[in-house]
């Protein structure tokens, strides 16, 4: 996904089978291309290192904490160059790494579960004195992500060991790394033997209203809120929206406006991200009006509105039909109270035009937002068009000037809900040739296209007796049920 922005634009069907076009390398890593030219895939740490040291073009390059970091970074999901790499960078005379890019090997090494490996450059960390907490909160982190998180309650028994102590912070670390894994339970069993002499704070018990809500066990995320206030911690903003968002998730609106009352209740005002909230699911529920009522509330306790909150009032409206009400919201109310719209503002506005059928106010906006100074169209800023195009059947001038917009005057990568759209779309308008280039294009780009895309495309090419391509895509979907 990573090297699309240096290939060649999807084919957008005024181009034949065949015809190159121009290729802008916009990467400016030469000397990390350097190091990656010498590697080769699947080779192990060893071999990476020993390529690496025989190398008259490796030994040229300035090592510096900017140029290791560059070079983890393209290695992230690739743990046996990154060691390498890191082992030949060590190596250098006169170039020590910093213990920041330590944390970022241990990261890669926990993330690709080389537990051992993790493990053994930890000693190798203790013994230069270069652990700290955030190393630690990394490795508790990929051991709990790795299903050990009894690895990772042992690694802050031996705080002590790396010099670091058992604290409030330590502590919360800890709990906030298992809560995130789903582990609440275990968390809570801990912290009721930790906190007999490690204080806790507000943080600590936001960390297990997270949790709870994260397991949908939001009645025990509410109970957590009074033993907060029982220990003599306020509850936050965010304490109580967390607990508001899980109602949403379960609809229930009966026990959101009764927080939103116990909120004001306790001096904590809700703030415009909570009614936000309140309001994208409303009208996901379907209570329009009800949503719609959100702002008056607002209103009431002066909370004012923000960017998001205006672009969930826009799609409240669009959902609702008040078309009008909604194009108002931007081009009149935002202005008067100094709220600037983004791309997503706009992007909402086209989607709701579409969504009505009215191509011509749809594409109005989108020139709009093409022409703003402050802010660029995106992807999806299109994305709301190519369906309609589709189910308008404009699936000639209209949908190729579409797609020329998109990669030549914008310079945008298509992604994988866009290409999935176009060959679904192209094949169901009997133009499975174009269908074809697109996926060409697509597996160019290193995009893979999910297998009912493919599917779906192969029946069509059969039917126009296309047998070369109709091969090629067979022989792809095999290598990705082999994968």
């Amino acid at each position: 996904m990573k090297k699309r922005a240096q290939e060649d634009p999807v084919f957008v069907g005024d181009r034949t089978p065949g015809e190159q076009q121009k290729c802008v390398n916009l990467e400016s890593d030469a000397d990390v291309n350097i190091v990656l030219d010498r590697i080769s895939p699947g080779t192990s740490e060893d071999e990476v290192l020993q390529s690496l040291l025989s190398d008259p073009a490796c030994d040229s390059l300035q090592i510096t904490d900017n140029f290791v970091n560059r070079v983890l970074y393209r290695f992230k999901d690739d743990w046996k160059s990154a060691l390498g790499a890191f082992r030949w960078a060590q190596s250098r005379p006169n170039y020590k790494p910093s213990p920041e890019l330590y944390d970022k090997l241990v990261d890669i090494l926990g993330k690709m579960k080389k537990m051992e490996k993790m493990r053994s450059l930890l000693d190798e960390m203790h013994a230069d004195h270069l652990i700290s907490l955030n190393t630690i909160a990394k490795v508790m982190r990929r051991f709990a992500g790795a299903r050990e998180w009894k690895e990772a309650v042992r690694t802050f028994d031996e705080l002590g060991k790396f010099g670091l102590k058992k604290n409030t912070e330590s502590m919360n670390l800890l709990l906030d790394t298992l809560c995130k894994e789903n582990r609440v339970q275990q968390a809570r069993e801990i912290f009721y033997e930790l906190k007999l002499h490690i204080p806790p704070n507000a943080n600590t018990f936001n960390i297990f209203i997270h949790g709870w809500c994260k397991v949908n066990r939001v009645e025990e995320a509410y109970w957590t809120i009074q033993e907060m206030k029982g220990r003599g911690c306020s509850p936050c903003i965010i304490s109580y929206s967390t607990i508001i968002k899980s109602y949403c998730q379960q609809f229930n609106f009966q026990k959101v406006y009764e927080l939103l009352d116990e909120m004001q209740g306790e001096g904590c005002v809700p703030n415009v991200v909570t009614f936000t909230t309140i309001m994208c699911f409303l009208t996901k529920s379907g209570a329009f009006e009800e949503a719609l009522k959100i702002t008056e509330r607002m209103k009431s306790i002066g909370c004012k509105p923000d960017t998001l909150f205006y672009n969930a009032l826009i799609h409240t409206l669009g959902m609702s039909h008040r078309l009008q009400e909604a194009t108002r919201v931007l081009k009149v109310e935002m202005p008067r109270n100094g709220v600037q719209p983004n791309t997503s503002t706009y992007n909402t506005i086209i989607a709701m035009f579409c969504h009505h059928l009215q191509e011509e106010s749809a594409e109005e906006f989108l020139r709009d937002l093409e022409s703003s100074p402050f802010f660029k169209p995106e992807v999806q800023s299109y994305f709301p068009l190519l369906k309609l195009a589709f189910k308008v059947g404009k699936t000639d001038e209209f949908l190729k000037k579409l797609l020329n917009d998109i990669v030549y005057k914008h310079h945008l990568s298509l992604d994988l809900s866009s290409y999935a759209l176009l060959i679904h779309g192209l094949c169901r308008a009997n133009k499975c040739e174009w269908a074809y280039l697109i996926f060409e294009d697509m597996v160019r780009k290193e995009i893979t296209p999910r297998y009912k895309t493919c599917s779906v495309l192969l029946q069509e090419i059969k039917q126009k007796n296309m047998y070369e391509a109709a091969d090629k895509i067979e022989l792809f979907m095999k290598k990705m049920k082999a994968a």
